[in-house]
Formats: structure tokens, C-alpha cells, sequence
């Protein structure tokens, strides 16, 4: 089995953002005023899943380029710094019974140096990320993507797959091909008009609950109370 996490970070409250620094790119690239760089930003955001979907296929742009201008410009260091929490969750997976892997629709280059802020760089057996060098690239929530995400972690079947993002699209798709779904909700967010998934968290730590039998200090519990259930 694989358990795929979409690692979304908050990084304090610095205006300093990947949406920020990415409305400037179509601001200065499209010639756009401040407004219209943000409305068309959000359209191909919706319309692709990916912002820098729309600029490759509507204006040429060369997502490469757009990474280095954009991600990898991010100021991040000091804004993320390490998570001994999430380290000690992700730790606790008990890699006997699943994979944990890592499916991002960032560059490889920018989710190695988010984990590597996170101080989690070591906990995942592998990354599926969106490939910028081919084209037309492909992201999340395209089912080729998740046919690539599959394949790559070596899951045997979609129902092997279990899926924790922040994305509603992403999960509503995710939940679609029948891998198990939880949607991770900021505490600050209102819930969404229709769930996503069969399972709506508010933070990481709630996975221990809802799969018990991944982490191995929860297993041991799990399997007690299945064979109580039993009796």
C-alpha cells in the first residue's frame, strides 16, 4: 500500500507567497494590471489545477523559466523551518504496511527544498512531482497524474492508495478513482458545501485516528479493539 501526502505549509504570515511572487510573473510577463494578473490567475488555477498550465498553453511561456522567476525565488528559508511534529507523525508510519510517498504538483526542485526545510526530507521512499522539462506536463487533478503518481510508488491497485491533501478538487478526484481520501481542512477554513472525501481532518494528527493501524504506537491498539469486535 502507499499513503500519497500533499504537503501543504503555511509559511507564517509573510506576504512573501508562491501566489504573490506568481501574480507578479503575469503582471510583468502579460503585461497585466495587479487585478487582472490575480483574476487570471485564479481562472487557470481552476480551469487547470496549475497556474502555470494556462501560461504554457495560452502565452508560451516556458515553465522552467517560470520556476526559477517564481518558486525557486521564494524566500522560504527562515519562513519554514523544521516541524518536529509533523517529523514524529510521519516517523511513526509503520513502513512494514505502507509506503509513504510524497505527490506534490510543484517542481522537483522546489518540493526538495520545502521537506529539506521541513526537516522530513528523509521520511519519504519517493516523490511524484509535476515534470516541467516535458510537455504538455501534466498535475493534479488530471488522471494521468494520478495513473503517474500510482505507477511511480508501485501501488498494485487504486484502492491501495491512500491520499491526505488541501485541495477539494484534488480530493473530489482523488476519492473518484477509489483511493481512500482525506481532506485536510486549515482550522481557519469553513467547511466546504459538499465533503470532498469520506474523511475531513483539521490537521495531520488526526490520521492516527482514522487509520490507527499505519502508525505503529496506534497498531497495536487497533488490532486490539478488531479482536474485541470479534467476541
Amino acid at each position: 500500500m502507499a499513503v500519497l501526502i500533499s504537503i501543504y505549509v503555511k509559511a507564517g504570515n509573510s506576504p512573501v507567497t508562491s501566489k504573490a511572487c506568481s501574480d507578479k510573473y503575469f503582471e510583468t510577463h502579460l503585461s497585466l494590471s495587479a487585478a487582472d494578473a490575480d483574476m487570471l490567475h485564479m481562472r487557470y488555477y481552476k480551469d487547470y489545477g496549475l497556474a502555470i498550465s494556462g501560461l504554457v498553453k495560452h502565452h508560451k511561456v516556458d515553465p522552467l523559466e517560470y520556476n526559477r522567476e517564481v518558486d525557486d525565488k521564494l524566500p522560504l528559508d527562515g519562513l519554514i523551518t523544521p516541524n518536529p511534529e509533523l517529523r514524529k507523525l510521519l516517523e511513526d508510519i509503520d513502513t512494514s504496511k505502507v509506503k509513504p510517498w510524497l505527490f506534490t504538483n510543484a517542481y522537483i526542485t522546489h518540493a526538495q527544498r520545502v521537506i529539506k526545510l521541513l526537516g522530513i526530507e528523509d521520511l519519504f521512499e519517493g516523490i511524484t512531482f509535476c515534470d516541467y522539462r516535458k510537455l504538455p506536463f501534466i498535475c493534479k487533478p488530471h488522471p494521468e497524474m494520478y495513473d503517474k503518481a500510482e505507477r511511480e510508488a508501485g501501488a498494485q491497485s487504486s484502492k491501495a492508495c491512500y491520499f491526505v491533501d488541501d485541495s477539494h478538487l484534488n480530493c473530489v478526484h482523488a476519492q473518484a478513482r477509489g483511493w481512500t481520501t482525506a481532506h485536510l481542512l486549515e482550522h481557519d477554513m469553513p467547511e466546504p458545501p459538499e465533503r470532498a472525501s469520506n474523511y475531513q481532518i483539521r490537521d495531520l494528527e488526526s490520521l492516527r485516528s482514522i487509520f490507527p493501524h499505519f502508525f505503529k504506537s496506534t497498531s497495536a491498539d487497533s488490532a486490539d479493539e478488531s479482536r474485541s469486535s470479534q467476541l
